[in-house]
């Protein structure tokens, strides 16, 4: 063993000692780094790219509502009399379908019909609580609001609404249209920001108060004053209004928490990004024990490769000793050795067991007109077929030449004929230049066959010169056909 596998243990000491020590260098430059990292560096803050993804994400409701509310046909529909509801309920349904919003949603200032993607909601009241918002968004002077309110066309689901004014061509008030979506919608938006970023996201509104963070922010409270640390930043955060990007920290819990601080006004609210230097240095501390798991998954891989290589390459010498290279039988001398064993057996449960030796017509004419590649290519074709035809239990090698042996056991002469028609039936009715491009013209092969039935105590020899027997009379009498020896 030691022997057989010596080189390969040799390999392993040199790829081990190479790996640990190239862990233990990396080992070093990591813990200088994250040294060097604590004492001359802050860990920036990535709210641009943050900010980035809130436009393309939460601020699409915003433009939809938008274009909702500077659309010719929603404002001359309104300004000819709302004559045929059924035009804006359709119109409000594929708004919902087309940008996946809870809801849309349009409020005429003529009719205060409330209209929806399923109909017509109600009709607006001035003194009805839940209808102020109408009546604040047409006495407002920016162009839209963003509300947190319930509902009613969805069961009072709290949804984030996006309210806009709609005026005529002429500025005049006439109504407010939108969309909505869930806060739970909102939410998970935000969670999956979380998750790319590694970062604690969440929106204050102009009051500091919480307008929306993700599902596992635990710390937030529901105004900046309340959260311990970052409520002495709470005058700094509220008070700017500029699209600059504020930078801040605080400490929490004996760690520094960097703060970056934006305000948003097309929503009317800030953004608050929070990273934890915690977060940076651990993933350095741990280069150490990454290194090791790396080095030691590469060892194992190429171990194995090693390994794998040199039994691939042991079994192919195996294979190349008993396999015909062309065919991928058995070869002559592989056979002798299953038949010996297979004649053993035979005797011993007393099944009967046959020999089928296998030749094909002509084959030296097809080789001289067609050449030896077509020749080849007739001698794995017929290989393929017959290992097809015959049971799993049948044994099949190449004799030799354009011969074939065939090995049945637990097989009478009876059937043993009858397999072998059928083998030839089938090589006679197959067109051989199907599977080549060698030939174009349609290429048909015959073959002859001898069958034996083994003796009891019979030699190898002699049932062998019984079948060769056999396909001699078959070969004299017309090829392209069966023959027995009794």
């Amino acid at each position: 063993m030691l022997k057989k596998y010596g080189l390969l243990i040799w390999i392993s000491l040199l790829l081990i000692t190479g790996f640990v020590s190239t862990t233990l260098a990396s080992f070093v430059v990591s813990r200088d780094a994250i040294q060097q990292g604590i004492s001359e560096q802050t860990l920036p803050i990535t709210g641009d790219n943050v900010y980035s993804e809130i436009q393309k994400d939460m601020l699409r409701p915003v433009f939809v509502s938008s274009q909702m509310a500077h659309d010719t046909f929603l404002r001359d529909w309104i300004i000819n009399g709302e004559e045929d509801k059924d035009q804006v309920i359709k119109y409000l349904k594929e708004i919902k379908t087309k940008n996946h919003a809870m809801s849309s949603f349009l409020v005429s200032e003529q009719s205060h019909n409330y209209y929806h993607a399923d109909g017509v909601l109600k009709t607006i009241n001035e003194n009805e609580a839940r209808d102020a918002w109408f009546f604040r968004v047409r006495s407002m002077k920016s162009d839209y609001e963003t509300n947190v309110d319930a509902d009613m066309a969805n069961r009072d689901t709290m949804t984030i609404f996006i309210n806009y004014r709609i005026v005529d061509y002429s500025g005049k008030f006439i109504g407010v249209t939108g969309i909505g979506l869930t806060l739970d919608t909102m939410k998970n938006l935000i969670d999956s920001y979380q998750s790319r970023f590694h970062r604690n996201i969440f929106f204050v509104d102009q009051k500091g108060n919480i307008a929306l963070a993700g599902n596992n922010m635990k710390k937030i409270r529901n105004n900046l004053s309340n959260m311990p640390g970052i409520s002495n930043l709470a005058g700094q955060i509220l008070t700017n209004r500029k699209s600059e990007s504020l930078h801040l920290e605080y400490k929490n819990d004996n760690d520094t928490m960097l703060v970056n601080a934006r305000f948003i006004p097309e929503l009317g609210w800030h953004l608050l990004v929070e990273q934890e230097t915690s977060n940076e240095i651990k993933p350095l501390q741990n280069v150490f024990l990454l290194n090791m798991g790396v080095s030691a998954a590469i060892t194992v891989v190429l171990l194995t490769i090693v390994l794998l290589t040199v039994r691939r390459y042991q079994k192919r010498l195996e294979k190349s000793a008993s396999t015909d290279t062309l065919t991928n039988l058995l070869n002559r001398q592989a056979f002798d050795f299953v038949f010996q064993q297979a004649l053993l057996d035979s005797e011993r449960s007393r099944q009967p067991m046959c020999v089928v030796l296998l030749d094909i017509d002509f084959f030296k004419k097809i080789n001289d007109k067609q050449g030896h590649l077509v020749g080849d290519h007739v001698l794995k074709e017929i290989a393929m077929i017959s290992k097809r035809s015959l049971r799993e239990s049948d044994i099949i090698c190449r004799w030799g030449g354009e011969e074939f042996l065939i090995l049945l056991k637990n097989c009478t002469l009876e059937k043993a004929t009858s397999i072998a028609e059928n083998l030839r039936n089938t090589i006679a009715n197959n067109d051989f230049s199907r599977t080549t491009d060698l030939t174009r013209t349609r290429l048909s092969i015959t073959v002859s066959m001898g069958v034996a039935e083994c003796r009891d105590k019979e030699s190898e020899v002699s049932v062998f010169e019984r079948a060769d027997l056999a396909l001699y009379q078959a070969k004299e009498n017309g090829r392209n056909s069966v023959y027995f020896s009794e």
